[in-house]
Protein backbone atom coordinates (compact mmCIF):
# COMPACT_ATOMS: atom_id res chain seq x y z
CA UNK A 1 0.00 0.00 0.00
CA UNK A 2 1.36 3.45 -0.91
CA UNK A 3 2.25 5.52 2.13
CA UNK A 4 0.70 8.94 2.70
CA UNK A 5 4.13 10.61 2.50
CA UNK A 6 4.69 9.22 -0.99
CA UNK A 7 1.51 10.96 -2.14
CA UNK A 8 2.50 14.33 -0.66
CA UNK A 9 3.41 16.78 -3.39
CA UNK A 10 6.03 19.48 -2.73
CA UNK A 11 4.90 22.98 -1.78
CA UNK A 12 6.44 26.42 -2.36
CA UNK A 13 8.98 25.97 0.45
CA UNK A 14 10.38 22.81 -1.14
CA UNK A 15 10.62 23.99 -4.76
CA UNK A 16 13.32 26.25 -6.26
CA UNK A 17 12.36 29.94 -6.37
CA UNK A 18 14.78 30.73 -9.21
CA UNK A 19 16.43 29.06 -12.16
CA UNK A 20 19.61 31.03 -11.52
CA UNK A 21 19.38 33.27 -14.58
CA UNK A 22 19.70 37.06 -14.65
CA UNK A 23 16.77 39.39 -15.24
CA UNK A 24 16.80 39.96 -19.00
CA UNK A 25 16.56 43.76 -18.99
CA UNK A 26 16.62 46.58 -16.48
CA UNK A 27 13.15 47.80 -17.37
CA UNK A 28 11.44 44.68 -16.02
CA UNK A 29 11.72 45.69 -12.37
CA UNK A 30 10.32 49.25 -12.62
CA UNK A 31 7.64 48.06 -15.07
CA UNK A 32 6.43 45.48 -12.56
CA UNK A 33 6.42 48.05 -9.75
CA UNK A 34 4.42 50.45 -11.92
CA UNK A 35 1.77 47.82 -12.64
CA UNK A 36 1.50 46.73 -9.01
CA UNK A 37 1.54 50.18 -7.44
CA UNK A 38 -1.16 51.60 -9.72
CA UNK A 39 -3.55 48.62 -9.46
CA UNK A 40 -3.39 48.23 -5.66
CA UNK A 41 -6.39 50.45 -4.83
CA UNK A 42 -8.53 48.59 -7.38
CA UNK A 43 -7.57 45.19 -5.95
CA UNK A 44 -8.21 46.38 -2.41
CA UNK A 45 -11.73 47.35 -3.47
CA UNK A 46 -12.23 44.03 -5.29
CA UNK A 47 -10.86 42.09 -2.32
CA UNK A 48 -11.83 43.79 0.97
CA UNK A 49 -10.72 40.56 2.65
CA UNK A 50 -7.23 40.98 1.09
CA UNK A 51 -7.45 37.53 -0.49
CA UNK A 52 -5.32 37.96 -3.61
CA UNK A 53 -1.68 37.77 -4.60
CA UNK A 54 0.58 39.33 -7.20
CA UNK A 55 3.65 37.67 -8.65
CA UNK A 56 6.54 39.61 -10.16
CA UNK A 57 9.06 37.46 -12.03
CA UNK A 58 7.92 34.59 -9.78
CA UNK A 59 7.54 30.94 -10.69
CA UNK A 60 4.21 29.22 -11.34
CA UNK A 61 4.65 25.47 -10.89
CA UNK A 62 2.22 23.60 -13.11
CA UNK A 63 3.83 20.11 -13.39
CA UNK A 64 6.32 17.92 -11.55
CA UNK A 65 9.63 17.50 -13.36
CA UNK A 66 13.26 16.69 -12.71
CA UNK A 67 14.80 19.19 -12.19
CA UNK A 68 11.76 20.89 -10.60
CA UNK A 69 12.27 24.28 -12.25
CA UNK A 70 11.60 22.71 -15.66
CA UNK A 71 8.00 22.41 -14.53
CA UNK A 72 7.56 26.11 -13.89
CA UNK A 73 6.97 29.28 -15.85
CA UNK A 74 8.01 32.63 -14.39
CA UNK A 75 5.82 35.41 -15.82
CA UNK A 76 7.08 38.93 -15.41
CA UNK A 77 3.77 39.88 -13.72
CA UNK A 78 0.61 38.00 -12.75
CA UNK A 79 -2.42 38.36 -10.50
CA UNK A 80 -4.35 35.59 -8.75
CA UNK A 81 -7.72 36.41 -7.16
CA UNK A 82 -9.20 34.77 -4.08
CA UNK A 83 -6.05 33.22 -2.61
CA UNK A 84 -4.20 34.27 0.56
CA UNK A 85 -1.27 36.66 0.05
CA UNK A 86 0.89 34.66 2.47
CA UNK A 87 1.08 30.99 3.47
CA UNK A 88 1.50 30.08 7.13
CA UNK A 89 2.64 33.61 7.85
CA UNK A 90 5.39 33.55 5.21
CA UNK A 91 5.74 35.21 1.83
CA UNK A 92 5.35 32.85 -1.10
CA UNK A 93 8.53 31.62 -2.74
CA UNK A 94 6.52 30.57 -5.80
CA UNK A 95 2.94 29.79 -6.82
CA UNK A 96 2.19 26.05 -6.84
CA UNK A 97 -0.93 25.13 -8.79
CA UNK A 98 -1.37 21.66 -7.33
CA UNK A 99 -1.53 23.20 -3.85
CA UNK A 100 -3.85 26.11 -4.71
CA UNK A 101 -5.91 25.02 -7.76
CA UNK A 102 -6.72 28.66 -8.62
CA UNK A 103 -5.20 29.86 -11.90
CA UNK A 104 -3.97 33.44 -12.31
CA UNK A 105 -6.57 35.72 -13.90
CA UNK A 106 -3.96 37.54 -15.96
CA UNK A 107 -0.33 36.89 -16.88
CA UNK A 108 1.94 39.50 -18.47
CA UNK A 109 5.22 38.86 -20.23
CA UNK A 110 7.72 41.61 -21.09
CA UNK A 111 9.50 40.81 -24.36
CA UNK A 112 13.29 41.13 -24.37
CA UNK A 113 13.99 39.36 -27.68
CA UNK A 114 11.85 39.03 -30.78
CA UNK A 115 8.74 37.77 -28.97
CA UNK A 116 9.03 34.21 -30.26
CA UNK A 117 9.54 32.80 -26.75
CA UNK A 118 6.36 34.44 -25.49
CA UNK A 119 4.39 33.17 -28.52
CA UNK A 120 5.84 29.65 -28.51
CA UNK A 121 2.92 27.20 -28.82
CA UNK A 122 4.98 23.98 -28.63
CA UNK A 123 3.11 21.20 -26.74
CA UNK A 124 4.89 18.64 -24.52
CA UNK A 125 4.57 15.95 -27.19
CA UNK A 126 6.75 17.98 -29.56
CA UNK A 127 9.14 19.79 -27.24
CA UNK A 128 12.78 18.72 -27.18
CA UNK A 129 14.33 17.92 -23.83
CA UNK A 130 11.05 18.45 -22.02
CA UNK A 131 10.76 22.07 -23.20
CA UNK A 132 7.23 23.40 -23.65
CA UNK A 133 6.16 26.72 -25.19
CA UNK A 134 5.05 29.51 -22.86
CA UNK A 135 1.96 30.25 -24.95
CA UNK A 136 0.90 26.58 -24.78
CA UNK A 137 1.44 26.43 -21.01
CA UNK A 138 -0.66 29.52 -20.29
CA UNK A 139 -3.39 28.50 -22.73
CA UNK A 140 -3.65 24.72 -22.33
CA UNK A 141 -2.04 23.79 -19.00
CA UNK A 142 -2.63 26.68 -16.59
CA UNK A 143 -5.58 28.10 -18.59
CA UNK A 144 -4.99 31.75 -17.75
CA UNK A 145 -8.03 33.80 -18.87
CA UNK A 146 -5.96 36.80 -20.01
CA UNK A 147 -2.42 36.73 -21.40
CA UNK A 148 -0.59 39.92 -22.38
CA UNK A 149 2.67 40.19 -24.37
CA UNK A 150 4.26 43.62 -23.93
CA UNK A 151 6.93 44.79 -26.38
CA UNK A 152 8.50 48.09 -25.34
CA UNK A 153 10.60 48.23 -28.52
CA UNK A 154 7.39 48.29 -30.58
CA UNK A 155 5.41 50.36 -28.06
CA UNK A 156 2.64 47.77 -28.10
CA UNK A 157 0.89 45.10 -26.06
CA UNK A 158 -0.86 42.06 -27.52
CA UNK A 159 -3.61 40.64 -25.33
CA UNK A 160 -5.26 37.22 -25.58
CA UNK A 161 -8.51 36.07 -23.97
CA UNK A 162 -9.26 32.40 -23.33
CA UNK A 163 -12.48 31.53 -25.17
CA UNK A 164 -13.66 27.90 -25.47
CA UNK A 165 -10.23 26.71 -24.25
CA UNK A 166 -8.43 28.64 -27.00
CA UNK A 167 -6.68 32.01 -26.91
CA UNK A 168 -8.36 34.62 -29.07
CA UNK A 169 -6.43 37.82 -29.77
CA UNK A 170 -8.35 40.79 -28.39
CA UNK A 171 -9.12 43.93 -30.34
CA UNK A 172 -8.46 47.26 -28.60
CA UNK A 173 -11.36 49.56 -27.77
CA UNK A 174 -11.75 53.12 -29.04
CA UNK A 175 -9.06 54.29 -26.60
CA UNK A 176 -6.58 51.69 -27.83
CA UNK A 177 -6.94 49.77 -24.56
CA UNK A 178 -7.84 46.17 -23.75
CA UNK A 179 -10.65 45.72 -21.20
CA UNK A 180 -9.95 43.16 -18.46
CA UNK A 181 -13.59 42.80 -17.47
CA UNK A 182 -13.28 40.82 -14.20
CA UNK A 183 -10.96 43.51 -12.82
CA UNK A 184 -12.99 46.44 -14.18
CA UNK A 185 -9.88 47.96 -15.76
CA UNK A 186 -8.20 48.44 -19.13
CA UNK A 187 -4.64 47.65 -20.15
CA UNK A 188 -2.67 49.71 -22.63
CA UNK A 189 0.44 51.70 -23.51
CA UNK A 190 1.27 55.04 -21.86
CA UNK A 191 4.10 57.16 -23.22
CA UNK A 192 5.62 58.98 -20.29
CA UNK A 193 8.37 59.49 -17.72
CA UNK A 194 8.70 56.95 -14.91
CA UNK A 195 11.67 55.88 -12.79
CA UNK A 196 14.00 58.24 -14.65
CA UNK A 197 13.10 56.83 -18.08
CA UNK A 198 10.92 58.13 -20.92
CA UNK A 199 9.35 54.99 -22.42
CA UNK A 200 6.08 53.52 -23.71
CA UNK A 201 5.10 51.90 -20.39
CA UNK A 202 2.45 49.24 -19.87
CA UNK A 203 -0.27 50.71 -17.63
CA UNK A 204 -3.82 50.39 -16.29
CA UNK A 205 -6.85 52.63 -16.83
CA UNK A 206 -10.28 52.40 -15.22
CA UNK A 207 -13.35 51.44 -17.27
CA UNK A 208 -13.98 55.13 -18.05
CA UNK A 209 -10.52 55.60 -19.50
CA UNK A 210 -8.93 57.39 -16.53
CA UNK A 211 -5.27 56.51 -15.95
CA UNK A 212 -4.72 54.65 -12.66
CA UNK A 213 -2.03 56.55 -10.79
CA UNK A 214 0.82 55.36 -8.63
CA UNK A 215 1.05 56.46 -5.00
CA UNK A 216 3.73 59.00 -5.92
CA UNK A 217 1.64 60.43 -8.77
CA UNK A 218 -1.36 60.80 -6.45
CA UNK A 219 0.81 62.56 -3.86
CA UNK A 220 2.11 65.03 -6.46
CA UNK A 221 -1.44 65.89 -7.58
CA UNK A 222 -2.57 66.40 -3.98
CA UNK A 223 0.41 68.67 -3.33
CA UNK A 224 -0.41 70.72 -6.44
CA UNK A 225 -4.03 71.06 -5.27
CA UNK A 226 -2.88 72.29 -1.85
CA UNK A 227 -0.53 74.82 -3.44
CA UNK A 228 -3.33 76.21 -5.65
CA UNK A 229 -5.64 76.56 -2.64
CA UNK A 230 -2.94 78.36 -0.65
CA UNK A 231 -2.31 80.78 -3.53
CA UNK A 232 -6.03 81.61 -3.72
CA UNK A 233 -6.16 82.17 0.04
CA UNK A 234 -3.13 84.48 -0.10
CA UNK A 235 -5.05 86.73 -2.46
CA UNK A 236 -7.63 87.39 0.27
CA UNK A 237 -7.39 90.17 2.83
CA UNK A 238 -6.68 89.53 6.50
CA UNK A 239 -10.33 90.37 7.29
CA UNK A 240 -11.57 87.83 4.72
CA UNK A 241 -9.24 85.16 6.09
CA UNK A 242 -10.37 85.88 9.67
CA UNK A 243 -13.98 85.57 8.54
CA UNK A 244 -13.12 82.11 7.21
CA UNK A 245 -11.43 81.22 10.49
CA UNK A 246 -7.97 81.08 8.88
CA UNK A 247 -4.88 82.54 10.55
CA UNK A 248 -2.90 84.41 7.85
CA UNK A 249 0.35 83.16 9.41
CA UNK A 250 -0.69 79.60 8.56
CA UNK A 251 -0.22 80.40 4.86
CA UNK A 252 3.49 81.21 5.25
Amino acid sequence: MTSQSALTLPDHTQLPDSDGTFVKNWQEHPQSILLTDSITLVLEELHPDSQYCIGQDSGIYWRLTDPPEKGAEAPDWFYVPNVPPTLNGKMRRSYVLWKEYVAPLIVLEFVSGDGSEERDNTPPSQGEGGNVGKFWVYEQAIRVPYYGIYEVAKAQVEVYHLVDNTYQVMKPNERGHYPIAPMGVELGIWQGFYQNAELPWLRWWDAQGNLLLTGEERAVIEQQKRERIVEKLRSLSAEQLNALGIDPEMLD
